[in-house]
């Protein structure tokens, strides 16, 4: 699709929804303080400062939002290839520290950066989140981890190199509604699991430059178990706590002929076998609409629904079993701010976060695993 380094970031940069705009406004000018942090707020000046990696819709419209709600984490950095629009933004947000992708490793001398959060595409994962860590900079990466299980371990030897704590941004793990789901689960509520089913997808738009860059090998990593499908297997593992995978399965389901799939898969059907004896079935796609988010755990005497399951703001739970119909809906916002506190308080104490490095090697282990699947159509595959 030629598109270069340059004019990607260019285009993720598009303005984030005005919802999004309007939220992080109102939270600046009152000085909105999160709800449902246990822990107490650190003082301004003494929390993790953060430089925040790319710029685009994601970043603008969640992350930098998520900020504005830490208690224990601040931004003090922006690095973008648009140096006008990241002065405009720093202009916003009190961010004086401007970096581009060609002065990145200057880092290592700034003071006034603890951590990074890269917020690239999935290609450029590997490099800046090595980059950074050879800079000494604590490193949270947006999932999934990188393109390939090579490029995990090579940014997990960095980390352990430099000392200094690397996490994936798995944001479910932080996320209200599937932590009580998890909570549910760990009290017995629906007795003893026996099957999980789990369903992510949308329609990607090639005109769309977030989905644009998806659709691209060098850029997307892989199709869609690599962005959407990806929510469906780590939540799934989320909620099997002492469980591991012993074999996959998976079947490419592809449209034939559909142009946008040309470098990457449009659509996978996965299964995983489960040490316990149960098996997680999950599907992926960028050929559906409308779009999808469900997770579902079925036990030996009720169920829980998610649907939608890992959006960033409107997950619910539905319980079910005989006349029991139970909905929680806790607003979830704050999981973005609860994932950067939680990686500043993991930093601070250099100790491992709830979302590890090691988190992020095993799902693209997994999800490898799952293309040699259906490049055998369908052969289980032992892991």
């Amino acid at each position: 699709m030629g598109i270069d380094r340059r004019s990607l970031l260019a285009g993720l940069v598009a303005v984030p929804t005005l919802a999004a705009a309007q939220r992080a406004a109102a939270r600046t000018e009152q000085g909105q303080a999160p709800t449902d942090h246990a822990t107490p707020a650190d003082p301004p000046g003494e929390r993790m400062r953060w430089a925040i990696v790319g710029l685009g819709s994601f970043a603008m419209g969640q992350v930098i939002p998520g900020f504005l709600d830490a208690r224990k984490s601040r931004i003090t950095a922006f690095v973008s290839g648009d140096a006008t629009k990241a002065r405009a933004l720093g202009e916003r947000h009190g961010v004086t520290r401007i970096y581009n992708y060609d002065n990145f490793d200057r880092i290592a001398a700034d003071p006034e950066i603890d951590c990074v959060y890269i917020v690239l595409p999935v290609g450029m994962h590997a490099e800046y989140t090595i980059r950074a860590l050879k800079a000494g900079k604590h490193v949270l990466c947006e999932k999934p981890m990188a393109s390939t299980s090579a490029e995990c371990e090579a940014m997990i030897a960095a980390a352990r190199a430099a000392k200094r704590q690397l996490s994936v941004a798995y944001r479910v793990h932080f996320e209200p509604n599937n932590r009580e789901a998890l909570r549910r689960i760990e009290a017995g509520e629906i007795g003893v699991m026996r099957f999980i089913s789990a369903d992510h997808g949308f329609n990607a738009n090639p005109a769309f430059a977030p989905h644009r860059w998806r659709l691209t090998k060098a850029l997307g990593g892989g199709g869609s178990m690599y962005d959407i499908g990806i929510y469906g297997l780590n939540t799934s593992l989320m909620m099997l706590p002492g469980d591991e995978v012993v074999s996959v399965s998976a079947l490419d389901s592809t449209p034939a002929g559909d142009p946008r799939f040309r470098e990457v898969e449009g659509a996978l059907e996965w299964r995983l076998r489960m040490r316990s004896g149960i098996t997680v079935a999950g599907s992926s796609s960028y050929c559906w609409s409308p779009y999808v988010s469900r997770q579902r755990y079925f036990g030996s005497k009720n169920s829980i629904e998610m649907q939608p399951a890992t959006t960033y703001y409107d997950n619910r739970i539905i319980m079910e079993g005989g006349a029991q119909r139970d909905t929680a809906g806790a607003v979830a916002g704050s999981q973005f701010a609860a994932q950067v506190d939680g990686f500043s308080a993991a930093a601070r104490a250099n100790t491992a976060h709830l979302t590890p490095g090691e988190m992020g090697l095993r799902d693209m282990r997994l999800i490898e695993a799952m293309y040699r699947s259906a490049a055998r159509d369908g052969a289980v595959v032992r892991v």
